[in-house]
């Protein structure tokens, strides 16, 4: 069993799993802006209160396995995002306390706005670090040889206003499962316009990223190899054309899942312009591999938390299932 490879799907699947899932509950957070009136945005809170701080069981999950089965990566990449990584841990510290102050406060205005930013700023600074590590660490003998602001490119600010559209979209489409009456059908229109911008902001980072790296586009364009990944640009392609047509056709249930397939499409696209590479362009899977034992302990591990994260997360979203209505909801007063 090629173990290293074993601990990069799970990590992989953690990091998934938690964009999906805290995707849609920051995605509520930057909508929070447009809402029109405190019910909708008390009725939008009452939709991920039950299950938002499990959400980010998952990402925590991809961490562990990466310090764990990766450290030289771990350790190359850290300080080289170490500026966006604490700017998402602050901002999601600060949207953490608005969340629970915003119910408890005789004037929640203060605390609308702190969980708009910090859900905002969250978003932008993971969609950052993504497009900072795509554009490449400077690793000289196995260390991080680069400035504190490297990761600052036109690719991580468009990164970043796509992780921020994107997570607004997972957000509107989970409104339009869980609301009804006004606030979904206003989820319904915040839904068709940020498709558009999502597969807007798609496209500029599908075009930035092999203009200015030539391993990616050599990934891509190769020999037969644009023939072999077409499919998954083709796929995305369909699944935002069925999101659009089915927030204006009525669907409830379908958008939320054509949204997550969409970040599943784009997210293989960076998995195969980036593939071997766990740190662009320096360090392969195999080369930042812990050694096979600190593997196996790892991996036992994993073995028994993952059924255990997996299975409350889905008990979690069949005991809170169903719409959430104005005045009810896991915080009503």
């Amino acid at each position: 069993m090629d173990l290293a490879l074993v601990s990069a799907a799970v990590i992989a699947l953690g990091v998934l799993v938690y964009i999906v899932l805290d995707g849609f509950d920051l995605g509520i957070g930057v909508l929070f802006a447009v809402a029109p009136d405190a019910e909708a945005r008390a009725t939008m809170m009452n939709t991920v209160a039950p299950v938002w701080d499990g959400n980010e069981t998952w990402l925590i999950l991809g961490g562990a396995v990466l310090f764990a089965s990766f450290p030289q990566a771990y350790a190359v990449a850290l300080p080289a995002l170490y500026i966006p990584l604490m700017l998402m841990l602050f901002a999601l510290v600060f949207r953490g306390v608005s969340f629970e102050l915003r119910f408890k406060a005789e004037n929640p205005r203060p605390w609308d706005f702190a969980f708009a930013v910090g859900s905002t700023v969250a978003a932008f600074m993971q969609g950052a670090m993504l497009g900072g590590l795509v554009q490449g660490i400077k690793v000289e003998n196995g260390a991080f040889a680069g400035g504190p602001f490297d990761w600052l490119t036109p690719l991580a600010i468009a990164s970043g206003l796509g992780v921020v559209v994107g997570y607004g979209l997972l957000g509107a489409c989970w409104l339009v499962l869980k609301t009804e009456g006004e606030l979904q059908a206003r989820a319904r229109a915040w839904g068709r316009w940020l498709a558009v911008a999502v597969l807007i902001a798609m496209g500029v980072v599908s075009l930035i990223t092999p203009l200015g790296h030539p391993q990616v586009a050599a990934r891509w364009f190769s020999g037969l190899n644009f023939l072999y990944f077409a499919p998954v640009p083709a796929a995305a392609l369909v699944a935002a054309f069925l999101l659009w047509r089915g927030l204006g056709r009525g669907a409830e249930r379908a958008p939320f899942f054509l949204a997550a397939l969409l970040f599943l499409f784009g997210y293989a696209g960076i998995g195969i312009s980036l593939w071997p590479y766990i740190v662009p362009y320096a360090l392969t899977i195999w080369a930042a591999a812990a050694p096979p034992s600190s593997q196996v302990f790892t991996l036992v591990g994993v073995a028994i938390a993952l059924p255990m994260v997996g299975l409350y997360t889905v008990y979690a979203y069949r005991v809170f299932r169903g719409k959430v209505r104005a005045g009810e909801g896991y915080h009503a007063h």
